[in-house]
């Protein structure tokens, strides 16, 4: 069993399994709670979480630790649980002093009576919806557990969070490719003047492509072949389609600097098709 090589507050304790050995962050309710160092630990399965302390990350995610109080990792350990059982896939690390230190920090600002505000709200609820649900389960816990009742906009926040830790590119910004899918629906719909329905399963593909779209963007992997075949095919078959995707590239070259090859724009050509066909 692994023993206590210091106690954090009552949640969060160091542990190694040897002395002198790799020590881990433990996060579990009640785990230091009237404990010492040397003392042996028992780890529960339902609430296992182990992470290395080491690297600038986790020295920070301690420093964080033993000035907060212990029930902020607990919220931040239960949304993690619960947003790896609803999404199916695991987070990563990170996550745990970044959502640990936003709720925190939301919290005291919302009790000075501070304004919280997310410009993206809308983009984020409508283009991320699974997340933006367990941004409101996170604000129903916070609620049992503090007694306080964050706005919307801080389920949106919590969102953006697990958005970000599902991708294995740690540059990638939710509320950025948020605000990019919302302003490039606008140009569709103004442009093609319709209004996409919002239930249909080729609004959902819409979505889905834009989400990995603005990932490829912001990495800088963009698709791209020599073969402009599609490109042409698009513009014989669905002229104003690709008239409208088109647009996007020039918002993407004005506002990002960066340029869209014609596979990119072919394959968003295809999407504003489906997004106009009824059937």
């Amino acid at each position: 069993m692994p023993r206590i090589t210091k106690v954090l507050n009552s949640s969060v304790v160091l542990a190694a399994d040897k002395p002198g050995g790799q020590e881990y962050i433990v996060l579990q309710k009640g785990v230091g709670y009237g404990r010492k160092p040397g003392q042996e630990i028992e780890v529960l399965k339902e609430g296992r979480v182990f992470l290395p302390a080491s690297g600038a990350d986790y020295n920070q995610l301690l420093e964080l630790l033993e000035k907060i109080p212990a029930v902020y990792p607990e919220i931040t350990r239960e949304i993690i649980l619960y947003a790896q059982e609803q999404m199916h896939t695991s987070l990563n690390e990170h996550i745990y002093l970044a959502l640990t230190d936003h709720l925190h920090f939301a919290v005291e600002r919302y009790r000075k009576h501070i304004e919280i505000v997310n410009r993206v709200l809308w983009e984020l609820k409508t283009f991320y919806p699974k997340e933006y649900e367990i941004g409101l389960y996170a604000l129903d816990l916070v609620e049992k557990r503090l007694g306080v009742r964050l706005p919307d906009a801080e389920a949106a926040n919590v969102a953006f969070h697990i958005v970000n830790a599902q991708k294995e590119n740690e540059q990638y910004d939710a509320m950025r490719a948020a605000k990019l899918i919302g302003r490039v629906q606008t140009i569709i719909t103004y442009y093609m003047n319709c209004q996409p329905d919002k239930t249909s399963l080729h609004y959902s593909r819409f979505v889905s492509h834009m989400q990995y779209f603005a990932e490829r963007l912001f990495s800088d992997k963009l698709l791209s072949s020599e073969d402009d075949f599609l490109y042409h095919q698009m513009r014989e078959a669905y002229p104003r389609a690709l008239s409208c995707a088109e647009r996007v590239r020039t918002l993407i070259r004005q506002e990002y600097q960066k340029e869209l090859p014609n596979e990119e724009v072919a394959y968003l050509t295809i999407h504003i098709q489906r997004l106009i066909t009824r059937d």
